[in-house]
């Protein structure tokens, strides 16, 4: 190995160069670190020569297309020492061989960030770098961190590397880099720091490996205990055993094996080197293999004093059996052999909730049971100030759905619908409470809702054969198509001008109503003050439209306001809004979004902004009736707000979709071939013969 201390792997002053700079990860980790100790000269790419990756507040890194079209843009002085990897498995090979070539005369160490890297080509790249002379880490490492000279290279310490790592005594070697980042963070209540955090890598073959490293942390200034992270596979850590049996004065070392759950499963641990090969390499191996070692057994958290005693004699260090016992075997290891913590403990880990509702239950709790909530973190606390703010819905929880559904099921015996059985649905016989089942995830609260809903289905059926929708399947029967295609053509007729007025609807009346304190649209005595909200809409609509047309540009009308063929008359009315609006006053049911919608109209019409009173029309029923059975849903945070604002654009889509059915069957029967087609007499063409 050419590094003769740990300040050679990284210091102060080290210049970072990175391939495939321009990727995803890549330029995510260099701008954290630019941001973190500004060490990121310059990165290649191929292809991507003159490109520069922006650092805001810490200016742009420049990109080249190649390793040595880089390397000659620099005085000598300022060549990069340090190289970071971060190509495609298949490009390694490549990108190491040319910094070996080019490199040679000022490169110092690689880090080979890829995983995945095969043995093969892992093996060939660490010969050509001992023949360069050229330390290598990796592969499948995250990188390295040196805490006192607030140096990194590569992803460790993640986005917030000063809040990880806090200057400290403390040196950790592991096979993950992800623990590293954690074993930090919890050495910081037992008052110790880092000197360095090292991530060896876990591929199958090891470049520079714990056996390497163990003796420059032995002799380095800044480190007095050593923290090993170790995983099974691999003979690394048999060979650094050996290396600490033949020293004197070792410094103390704390071991966590982690895996040995696994022994005798099929259970896959993540990390390619972590195949068991031979019978020192299983997690319980090299337990037996370090205890022999410290001459200690494994530490008991429940008694440390026990353990300081042996530490006090032995003083090569212990062997946890859990992560989190690190803090208190830590702690033992500093009062047995005298090594001073390098700072105030924070507040030990514990268990620190953002969120508590115990209900009633907590007036049955012992008062040191009862938890209290924990001061959020960023980003976390902002998300959350948002998620709060927002006042109604859910927000989407992501995750992989390749074969998973909330919303259906079937074990072989019984198909459901989030959880009730398909076959007590189709007994009960109602199409349209099943639907809104699945599109809302539980069944409506109201009868009169589902009669409500169908009527919504009925009226989007049909507006007559001119409308685009039913134009659709009509096409596609005088063209010769099949059912399933016309039900298509009817689908694609459908636009945000033409059915998807509804989805408009919805998101107006949630920004409207959304900080209303609203619960029950049904209770004529919601407290919200209509009028108010009328007011305000149709004022900041006002002063919309009369910037747009000052402007000469176009303005977005009210939603669902209108309709072409119901708007000849200074009142209007859509017929199948009315018959909604009849059911209800029949059965004496109030909808807040259907009274604001008609004092909307009027209220237009009486500021002077329209010079009639607008249809409230069937889009719009169609949107109140959805939006009061979705309202308690949002609310209550059960639905997103994206679900809801989709519902009525899906509704008038259903209905559509089944009265365009009726339009293909009747003119498959009764139309000609080819009778949609216009005409060559009345077909106009509107440019200039050019030829």
């Amino acid at each position: 190995m050419r590094a003769e201390s740990l300040s050679d792997i990284l210091k102060k002053g080290d210049r970072i160069a990175v391939s495939n700079i321009t990727g995803r990860e890549a330029s995510k980790v260099s701008v954290i670190s630019q941001r973190y100790c500004g060490n990121v000269v310059a990165g290649w790419a191929l292809g991507k020569a003159g490109q520069t990756v922006e650092v805001p507040g810490a200016g742009p890194i420049p990109v080249f297309g190649q390793f040595e079209e880089m390397i000659k843009a620099f005085p000598d002085a300022k060549k990069p020492n340090k190289i970071i990897v971060y190509s495609p498995p298949d490009a390694v090979y490549g990108d190491v061989k040319e910094v070996l070539e080019h490199g040679k005369k000022c490169v110092e160490t690689i880090f080979v960030i890829t995983e995945n890297v095969s043995i093969e080509v892992t093996a060939k790249l660490k010969s050509l770098a001992n023949n360069a002379g050229i330390d290598i880490f990796g592969c499948n490492t995250l990188g390295v961190i040196n805490a006192h000279d607030r140096m990194r290279a590569g992803a460790v310490g993640g986005d917030s590397p000063d809040e990880t790592f806090q200057q400290g005594s403390v040196c950790i070697m592991s096979n993950s880099g992800n623990m590293v980042n954690t074993i930090a963070t919890y050495l910081k209540s037992a008052g110790m720091g880092i000197s360095y955090g090292i991530s060896t890598g876990k591929d199958l073959l090891i470049l520079t490996p714990i056996k390497e490293l163990l003796p420059l942390a032995m002799k380095d200034p800044h480190t007095q205990l050593i923290i090993l992270y170790v995983e099974p596979g691999g003979v690394y850590e048999e060979e650094a055993v050996a290396y600490l049996r033949s020293l004197k004065k070792p410094k103390p070392v704390l071991v966590y094996v982690s895996g040995q759950f696994a022994e005798g499963r099929s259970v896959s641990l993540g990390h390619a080197g972590a195949v068991v090969e031979g019978p020192n390499t299983t997690a319980s191996a090299k337990m037996k293999m370090f205890d022999d070692y410290f001459q200690t057994p494994v530490f008991d958290p429940d008694q440390p004093k026990k353990a300081i005693a042996l530490l006090a004699e032995k003083k090569r260090g212990i062997r946890v059996n859990a992560l989190h016992d690190l803090v208190p075997a830590a702690m033992a290891v500093t009062e047995a052999l005298g090594i001073k913590t390098d700072f105030h403990p924070t507040e030990p880990i514990a268990l620190k909730p953002w969120f508590i509702n115990l209900g009633s239950f907590e007036r049955k709790l012992p008062r040191d049971l009862i938890l209290h909530p924990a001061v959020i973190p960023e980003p976390y606390g902002s998300l959350v100030e948002q998620y709060v703010k927002s006042g109604i819905g859910r927000l989407p929880t992501r995750q992989s759905m390749r074969n998973a559904s909330h919303a259906s099921s079937n074990d072989g015996i019984t198909p459901r619908i989030y959880g009730y059985s398909v076959m007590n649905l189709m007994k009960k016989g109602s199409f349209a409470e099943s639907v809104l089942l699945y599109w809302l995830g539980q069944p409506p609260r109201h009868v009169f809702e589902i009669k409500l809903f169908e009527m919504g289905l009925i009226a989007s059926l049909t507006n007559g054969p001119g409308t685009i929708s039913s134009q659709g399947p009509k096409l596609s029967a005088s063209a010769g198509n099949a059912p399933n295609t016309a039900m298509i053509a009817t689908l694609a007729a459908i636009g945000t001008v033409h059915g998807g007025n509804g989805r408009e609807a919805a998101q107006m009346l949630i920004e409207v109503f959304g900080k209303s304190g609203l619960t029950d649209p049904y209770e004529k005595e919601h407290g919200v003050d209509l009028d108010a909200l009328v007011g305000e809409f149709v004022k900041k609509f006002r002063e919309r439209k009369s910037v747009a047309k000052e402007a000469g540009l176009d303005y977005a009308n009210v939603p669902c306001l209108g309709h072409p063929v119901f708007n000849r008359e200074p009142v209007n009315y859509d017929p199948r809004e009315r018959v909604v609006f009849a059911y209800l006053q029949k059965r004496k049911i109030y909808n807040v979004f259907l009274d604001f919608y008609h004092r909307l109209t009027r209220g237009l019409t009486e500021s002077g902004v329209t010079n009639k009173v607008h249809a409230v029309n069937v889009d719009a029923a169609l949107t109140c009736i959805l939006m009061g059975i979705a309202w308690p849903l949002l609310v209550d945070r059960k639905i997103t707000v994206e679900r809801a604002v989709d519902l009525p654009f899906l509704a008038f889509a259903l209905g559509r979709v089944a009265g365009g059915a009726g339009e293909y069957l009747d003119h498959r029967e009764s139309g000609t071939d080819m009778d949609m087609r216009v005409p060559v007499g009345e077909c106009k063409f509107l440019g200039r013969i050019q030829d």
